[in-house]
């Protein structure tokens, strides 16, 4: 966990103290009963928080171990957590926590395109992580961070965001929206050219080419 992440996993620490973790939860009297948390299988819980098994302020209470556990090993699925904080009105929090959540999800989308491939715990696909930022919040700021930073991995990325989309990745119309843009063919075009002798620069090529004869849509 880089620095930047792990400080937002702190801050989601304290932001969400307010809410104490419960030993146990109260799930559905007629199919759960009383559901033990238990750290060493979280995977379950997840599925079931907010459905089966606790109440909103239980969800709370367990983010800032969910969040740390996405960024740090591979039992959770992002959509999962993220799906659940949708379901939950995530829009409709104070703004503290709110803001908290989204500190958090930028630092994760910063820490992704530094390195490639992506490397960052249960999060590894950028096309999939709009998609599910998407359920939360307008994806915007995501995509205008990703045009302020200059990288072969965030180029390589970029690259690799044309070839999901081009193999019917499901993507937001915010981000077809951007790819559409002059300025990504631009990039890509610059990038082959800085590392034409290189192994992936075939793919940055291939990337140019589909947005040049396909309608981003």
């Amino acid at each position: 966990m880089d620095r930047d992440v792990a400080s937002a996993v702190t801050r989601l620490r304290e932001v969400f103290a307010r809410y104490p973790r419960r030993p146990v939860l109260e799930g559905c009297p007629h199919c759960r009963g009383r559901v033990p948390v238990d750290e060493e299988h979280l995977f379950e819980l997840s599925m079931r928080l907010g459905g089966t098994v606790g109440t909103l302020d239980d969800i709370k209470a367990l983010l800032p171990l969910l969040a740390e556990r996405l960024v740090t090993g591979h039992e959770l699925f992002p959509a999962t957590v993220l799906g659940l904080l949708a379901r939950e009105g995530l829009a409709h929090w104070p703004d503290a926590e709110r803001d908290a959540v989204e500190d958090w999800l930028m630092a994760v989308w910063r820490s992704m395109l530094a390195g490639f491939p992506a490397r960052v715990g249960g999060f590894g696909d950028v096309a999939d992580f709009l998609d599910d930022v998407a359920r939360l919040m307008d994806p915007g700021p995501f995509l205008d961070t990703w045009d302020g930073l200059r990288s072969l991995e965030v180029d390589r990325h970029l690259a690799g965001l044309v070839a999901a989309w081009a193999r019917g990745a499901r993507l937001p119309a915010a981000a077809l929206a951007w790819l559409g843009r002059d300025a990504v063919r631009d990039r890509l075009h610059a990038a082959f050219e800085r590392d034409h002798d290189t192994v992936w620069a075939g793919d940055l090529a291939v990337a140019y080419d589909l947005l040049a004869v396909r309608p981003c849509r």
